[in-house]
């Protein structure tokens, strides 16, 4: 009885020394297996982060005080805020708003000092920009604790019970500051990526593992030819995905759009195009389904995280930031993003498509070459 145990035990130790020599002797394997979660393990902690260290913020002080320029200073104080501009009228105010150079906009009105001094509430009025209601609602919620502050301090030198300073809060294209507002015109872009760069990337490995890749070496379709007769289908598929998710934001979750159709699937298939680059670069270097399903789930981590969707940009390390710039999905999600809830036309998101486009340029010649060099 011992001798059979030691029998099992030594032939599933002998079978496991086989696996591990499998794995662990191919350079490639060795890699996947570390490289992968180190980078997942800092972009975690760098950029999927929650808390706000960096709020730009613009003011339409009114009021030109000693009692505004007091509490602009107690704002501008806290390390976390920093002012972007310092606008005179409403329409400057929306356009800071609109081109997402400012989080939020603190209005003072004319009478505030007036209004403090007589014992009377003075309302300062806080806009913000409800396209993404996590940070929005949590820079409110460190402008309200300044506000208290302001208002401790207040009672102090000047006396009185009531609560001098009150904040009125108004969030623009979210009133309601409801979450899936800002995630779901986001998911149309994410979710279809997923769908278009793994398609696009089984497409040759799928053929070279199923042994009809040499049936294509011998028609006379040339690299370019295969290479857009590849694409084709991923983008129209990708599409139909988005379709489906807009569908679902707009009937289900009841997210009102705000832009057209026409301009929204333009940006989309812009961005669209820029994904089936990317898997078809994948799917030119991938020896089998195996791999290019690897590369691909390796890839669309970092490029989830890096997009802005659930954490701001301006919140990551510079380094980060940067990186954002090859990430064709932060375009698409600010695009998306514009184009549903504020109903802009394409000439105001241009500067999202001028990335895309140059993706898209950089890497369907790259897999035309990969293809062509496989090929040959």
């Amino acid at each position: 009885m011992d001798d059979t145990i030691l029998d099992l035990l030594r032939r599933l130790l002998n079978l496991c020394r086989k696996e591990f020599l499998a794995v662990l002797k191919d350079p490639k394997s060795r890699t996947i297996l570390v490289i992968p979660a180190l980078v997942q393990s800092m972009l975690f902690g760098y950029a999927a982060t929650y808390d706000l260290n960096d709020v730009p913020y613009a003011l339409l002080d009114e009021s030109r005080s000693a009692a505004s320029a007091q509490l602009i200073a107690k704002l501008d104080g806290t390390g976390v805020f920093h002012r972007i501009a310092s606008v005179q009228t409403e329409a400057a105010m929306r356009e800071v708003i609109d081109e997402q150079d400012a989080l939020l906009v603190l209005r003072i009105p004319r009478d505030f000092e007036r209004r403090l001094y007589a014992g009377q509430q003075a309302p300062v009025q806080l806009i913000l920009d409800g396209r993404n209601s996590n940070t929005a609602g949590s820079a409110s919620g460190y402008i309200n604790s300044v506000i208290a502050d302001f208002n401790r301090q207040w009672r102090e030198r000047h006396g009185g019970s009531a609560v001098p300073l009150q904040v009125e809060t108004r969030a623009w294209f979210n009133p309601n500051m409801e979450t899936r507002w800002n995630l779901m015109p986001g998911l149309i872009a994410s979710l279809s990526m997923l769908q278009t760069l793994l398609l696009t990337a089984l497409s040759v490995a799928r053929e070279r593992e199923q042994g009809t890749f040499d049936q294509l070496l011998v028609t006379p379709m040339t690299p370019a030819e295969i290479m857009v007769g590849k694409a084709l289908p991923p983008i129209c598929i990708g599409l139909v995905q988005s379709t489906l998710i807009l569908l679902v934001t707009r009937f289900w979750f009841h997210v009102p759009m705000a832009g057209s159709l026409v301009t929204l699937y333009a940006a989309l298939t812009l961005f669209t195009v820029a994904c089936v680059g990317l898997g078809l670069a994948i799917s030119a270097v991938a020896a089998s389904m195996q791999q290019a399903m690897l590369y691909t789930f390796v890839l669309v981590m970092p490029l989830m995280l890096l997009s802005g969707l659930t954490t701001p940009i301006r919140n990551m390390p510079e380094i980060l930031q940067t990186v954002t710039w090859i990430n064709p999905l932060r375009f698409a999600i600010d695009m998306v993003q514009r184009i549903y809830l504020e109903g802009v036309g394409l000439a105001a998101v241009w500067h999202d498509m001028i990335p895309l486009l140059a993706i898209a340029a950089v890497t369907l010649p790259f897999a035309a070459w990969l293809f062509r060099n496989r090929l040959v």
